[in-house]
């Protein structure tokens, strides 16, 4: 009888230690192991009602200092205009489980406040989908901390802009995951603009994949792309290539015009003062509202039964560019 006392003394010691042990260690873990192994614990661990309470009292017991629980709970009010304790805490959870620390959040709180409307248990969801899709540890926090809007779009609507990405324009899985990590406001494009402003660095400029995504293609206005390649184009320092990719002039690299400042551009590309640019940004302006040239889009349906049915595809596959773009063909 003694034996089996010292037995089960001797278990629950040691279940209590592996406890102790996977608490301490829970960052050791892939971040979907680390959601699942908060969530069993919540389930487990009955919990008090000031602590499912958006409070001050919460926020401190949760690690925040008294002023940045203060802005924290001042922060509901003006987002929601209600007191802080009718809202879940659940949200900041999954952000500290995420392993971003207690100032991350009040910056990105601050940045989003659309966040305080969300459910703990959905914005989890949203961040294990983006760890799915190849946001790894460091990438992951780095995009919700730059821009955290994207925990406020549905899991489906991401989902759908990242096949858009890799089905009709052809990107691969790496390229799409580093576009995500670096341009992660694509994702609230509407696939005519994301599906026109990949057409026109592909047809129009000459442009393949992997430099797109050097040049972060896809953070960059689509106005701010053309002008500053047609302004280059027009003052004879860049041409579109023809079918078998050659050009009598040498094109400088998008990511070298593209993603540097104005003065930049101008002084090392273009080789002209920001008056004539800002005259010739005009002048464009203007153009586009008499061609219209916006209203040249084909509709696409959004989300992902949408991406199926369209009925005009381009066809990147031949690899024939041309000069005039925007080459289609007709479903069959």
């Amino acid at each position: 009888m003694q034996a089996v006392r010292r037995s089960l003394r001797g278990s629950t010691c040691l279940a209590l230690r592996c406890a102790c042990s996977a608490q301490q260690n829970i960052w050791q873990f892939p971040l979907v192991s680390r959601m699942h192994c908060s969530r069993v614990q919540d389930s487990k661990v009955p919990t008090q009602p000031h602590e499912r309470e958006l409070s001050s009292r919460s926020l401190l017991d949760l690690g925040f200092t008294e002023t940045q629980a203060e802005t924290v709970c001042e922060g509901v009010i003006k987002a929601l205009g209600k007191r802080s304790d009718t809202c879940d805490i659940s949200t900041i959870k999954a952000l500290l489980v995420l392993g971003l620390n207690s100032s991350s959040i009040v910056k990105i709180l601050d940045k989003s406040p659309g966040l305080y409307k969300e459910k703990g248990p959905v914005v989890e969801k949203r961040i294990q989908n983006l760890s799915k899709l190849g946001l790894v540890e460091g990438n992951i926090q780095r995009v919700v901390s730059h821009y955290p809007q994207i925990l406020g779009i549905p899991a489906k609507n991401v989902n759908a802009v990242v096949q858009f990405l890799k089905t009709k324009c052809l990107f691969t899985s790496q390229q799409v995951r580093e576009i995500l990590r670096d341009s992660p406001q694509v994702v609230e494009e509407n696939l005519n603009d994301v599906d026109y402003k990949f057409q026109y660095a592909y047809f129009r400029m000459g442009v393949k994949q992997p430099d797109m995504v050097k040049a972060r293609l896809f953070k960059v206005d689509i106005e701010e792309l053309r002008c500053r390649h047609c302004f280059l184009e027009r003052r004879g320092f860049y041409q579109t290539p023809d079918k078998k990719g050659q050009t009598l002039v040498l094109n400088p690299k998008l990511k070298d015009f593209l993603a540097v400042p104005e003065d930049v551009y101008l002084e090392k590309f273009a080789k002209a003062r920001k008056a004539e640019l800002d005259v010739f940004r005009t002048l464009l302006a203007r153009e586009d509202r008499d061609e219209g040239i916006k209203e040249e889009h084909w509709p696409i349906e959004e989300g992902v039964e949408g991406i199926e049915a369209e009925e005009d595809v381009i066809d990147l596959q031949r690899g024939d560019m041309g000069s005039s773009g925007y080459e289609r063909r007709k479903r069959k």
